[in-house]
């Protein structure tokens, strides 16, 4: 009697796999597991139905969100308050989802039945990163653990200023591919393999180190404050002049700064209510010729609506509001009698309003900043829309969230892959951590401790130029994804010639 669909060998071997994805990526950093990991779920894949390759997938991916994710519900329950039973459910729910995806690459490499080297080199890795990208923006998008993240520190990185981070994805996904052609394929398919693996080692070499932007103007003098403000204190009232007074003090003993940035919302209260403390802080910086750049509500009167904003303030003025919202954190896409709920079990219940897509960059001194705020910094496309104009990026953060989790190790991760993407560096500053000043390069160049109090000061270079990404973003990656697809579902439906 055959097995029930789900609890059976193959798709508990697919659950192991995915349950060691996530030591690929940060603070683990096993980026060299990873195609071997694909290479496990193509062989599981192999000669199965598209239900059954989908069961696999779904194993897999569920095992890998379960225990690379699992961060969501200290969010959800210990610091917004969800009952214990509505958080597990909400982060279940995310975990199916977002396994749904690798669930559908299954489907999809079941259905082709092309030669053994191009469904393993080609069209099951572009069935992969086809899912993975429209994972990063179905439903406002979730791109925590796309195979490239996994890759800043390892050879494949080189490829990103080039393709970007679902390019990474797709080499990834390949050279797991061609693991399999070598273990499996016939003597002429490995030697096709092979010939395709230095091909690939050749292209990374060629463009490891490459420098696809230049210096622009003088480096910039840069001090990220870090006020390791825990959650759970943050918004208590009496904690509010605390906070305003800790983050002046420490940015008004800087001796000098031509740019200062504090993390997100971290004046705990709206503009308009502080409006005192931010004119006095304004003249403090007018006459030391720093510019900061701060995160806070602010208030639109007009439209009865709210914005998780980054303020500037100093000779320049500015502000951005942060477009890309958190659904279930700052936005609530539910019914109107589900909103009453949440509301009488003292729930979150507003929404933050989005910002327009055509805001543009803050300026400080001679230089154009790409300002992000939160996770909006792990949607690589939407930051081209700053670019090239912009010399550097600015990410404002408050990962404590999340606790003493992974998920802050991870955010770093896909903050440095911007930096790469763009060929420009990032200012970094976050509530309790991972504060860091990261290079052009995706390095980091220095950084704070978690959940300590601290100034994070250095010498920063604004640059000038784009990288390939930057001139056609995921596009050329997408097509070459939906090639691969088309390959090897078009040709298994051709009709057989006649003999």
């Amino acid at each position: 009697m055959r097995s029930p669909a789900i609890f059976n060998r193959a798709n508990g071997l697919a659950a192991v796999a995915g349950a060691l994805l996530p030591l690929g990526f940060a603070p683990f950093g096993a980026w060299w597991l990873v195609p071997f990991l694909l290479a496990a779920l193509f062989a599981l894949w192999d000669g199965q139905t598209p239900r059954d390759a989908a069961m696999r997938g779904l194993a897999f991916g569920i095992a890998a969100f379960a225990g690379g994710t699992y961060w969501t519900y200290i969010s959800v329950h210990g610091f917004a308050g969800t009952p214990a039973w509505l958080a597990v459910l909400l982060s279940a729910a995310l975990v199916l989802a977002s396994a749904a995806h690798v669930a559908a690459a299954g489907w999809l490499a079941g259905l082709c039945r092309v030669p053994d080297a191009l469904r393993y080199g080609f069209c099951w890795p572009a069935a992969y990163v086809a899912t993975e990208w429209i994972r990063g923006w179905i439903f406002t998008g979730f791109p925590w653990l796309s195979l490239g993240y996994g890759q800043i520190d390892g050879p494949l990185s080189a490829w990103a200023p080039v393709l970007g981070i679902y390019g990474v994805s797709l080499l990834v996904a390949v050279t797991g591919g061609l693991l399999l052609i070598l273990l499996r394929g016939t003597r002429r398919e490995r030697a096709a393999g092979l010939a395709a693996a230095v091909a690939l080692a050749a292209g990374t070499w060629a463009l490891a180190g490459r420098d696809w932007t230049s210096p622009a103007g003088s480096p910039v003098s840069a001090a990220l404050v870090q006020g390791s403000i825990t959650q759970d204190r943050k918004w208590l009232p009496e904690q509010r002049l605390p906070t305003m007074a800790l983050y002046r003090d420490l940015t008004l003993a800087l001796p000098d700064a031509d740019l200062v940035v504090w993390p997100e919302v971290a004046v705990p209260s709206s503009a308009d209510r502080v409006e005192d403390y931010l004119r006095d802080l304004k003249a403090a910086a007018e006459e030391r010729g720093t510019q900061i750049l701060l995160g806070i509500i602010v208030n639109d009167f007009e439209r009865d609506r709210f914005h998780n904003s980054l303020l500037s303030v100093g000779a320049a003025t500015g502000v951005y509001h942060k477009r890309h919202l958190v659904p279930f954190g700052e936005f609530f896409p539910v019914p109107d009698f589900v909103r009453q709920w949440m509301r009488m079990m003292d729930l979150p219940y507003r929404d933050v309003a989005p910002g327009s897509d055509d805001q543009p960059p803050l300026i400080a001194g001679d230089v154009r900043l790409a300002p992000s705020i939160c996770y909006e910094d792990a949607f690589g496309a939407e930051q081209l829309d700053f670019l090239p104009e912009s010399g550097l990026l600015v990410n404002v953060s408050n990962d404590a969230w999340f606790g003493d989790s992974i998920a802050a190790h991870q955010h770093l991760e896909m903050a440095r892959m911007r930096s790469l993407e763009t060929g420009r560096a990032m200012l970094r500053s976050t509530n309790t951590g991972i504060t860091a000043l990261i290079d052009a390069d995706g390095t980091v160049m220095d950084r704070l401790p978690q959940f300590e109090t601290g100034v994070l000061k250095g010498q920063i270079q604004p640059r000038s130029g784009s990288t390939p990404f930057v001139r056609a973003g995921n596009v050329p990656v997408v097509l070459l994804a939906l090639l691969g697809l088309w390959l090897g579902i078009a040709a298994t439906r051709r009709p057989a010639a006649r003999p």
